[in-house]
């Protein structure tokens, strides 16, 4: 195969429908099969489309083998009666272990954002034979209650001693009203939407309206039932385990956070690299907590750089 062929042939996302006992899960590969895995696993309601192809084509073409995937829920992945059959972050962490047997990946760099970020520690503390290495990007450590923190910051009422930082009351206020009636069609949809995404994005980088608008579009499209991502804030953080579990983590980490972040202020960083041996804490100046374009480059040279072969 010639060079330019190979490239276009793994820039191409070979689409796969990981099944379960009970879920079908949507993933898809980009990169050599022959080069290491790296599993990007997005945040709480969020698709694995909405890991940029920027950044994927970046990772693949400093030799990476790229899987992102839907978490159930969310995208073209089965949902769920939570009602019938509620599911926790473990229960998300045995999906995400089921798309690397799908894919034929006995071990996997992992890379996970936000609640991804949580899902990823978690299998760095159950199933470390299956890790190489673990960015937690934009997240949180362990054992943090976030359901209970939004609780008391929405009614008012100031963080308990030993609370990590809650979210901006911009982005409080942006919570409340994110996920709109289905009635209000597309339109009403993306109206919904972009004031949340102005929030996450914070006060620093320049806003791209339209980035989001047609990553919104395209998360619009593709949901099989975007009101079914709600679950996700049922499941909330139950079955991640506790932050003293992070002592027992032997792959080499990377916390790699906004100093912006309105969601995760910088303290919930500092709590998770304090909290996992070895780890090596970045800060990103000016990121909130969304994954723009523009930041494409530089999370692609700090993921990069961290999962090179030792």
């Amino acid at each position: 195969m010639q060079e330019n062929e190979r490239e276009n042939a793994y820039l191409t996302g070979r689409e796969r429908t990981v099944r379960t006992a009970d879920l079908e899960l949507w993933a898809e590969e980009f990169g050599d099969p022959a080069d290491p895995a790296v599993l990007l696993v997005m945040g709480a309601q969020a698709q694995g489309v909405q890991w940029n192809d920027g950044l994927v084509r970046r990772l693949v073409d400093g030799g990476r083998r790229v899987i992102r995937y839907d978490h159930r829920d969310t995208g073209r992945s089965s949902t769920v009666d939570f009602a019938a059959r509620p599911y926790t972050v473990a229960d998300m962490a045995t999906d995400a272990l089921a798309v690397l047997d799908g894919f034929g990946a006995a071990r996997a760099h992992l890379v996970g954002a936000s609640l991804g970020g949580l899902i990823a520690q978690r299998l760095a503390v159950t199933a470390p034979d299956r890790v190489l290495t673990l960015t937690s990007l934009s997240s949180q450590p362990l054992g943090t209650d976030t359901a209970a923190t939004l609780l008391r910051a929405l009614s008012g009422e100031p963080p308990l001693p030993g609370d990590l930082p809650p979210p901006s009351p911009e982005l409080l206020a942006a919570l409340t009203s994110s996920f709109p009636d289905p009635e209000v069609g597309p339109k009403g949809y993306l109206v919904a939407r972009l004031p949340l995404w102005r929030a996450l994005h914070g006060r620093v980088l320049p806003f791209d309206e339209e980035e989001y608008r047609a990553m919104e579009r395209r998360v619009y499209e593709r949901a099989r039932d975007y009101l079914a991502a709600l679950n996700h804030t049922l499941a909330g953080t139950a079955g991640t385990g506790s932050t003293a579990e992070l002592a027992s983590v032997t792959a080499p980490t990377l916390v790699l956070h906004g100093t912006e972040d309105p969601m995760f202020p910088p303290a919930h960083a500092e709590a998770t690299a304090a909290a996992i041996p070895g780890a090596r804490l970045v800060m990103v100046e000016g990121m909130g907590h969304t994954l723009p374009r523009v930041l494409d480059a530089r999370l692609a040279d700090e993921i990069l750089r961290h999962t090179e072969p030792s």
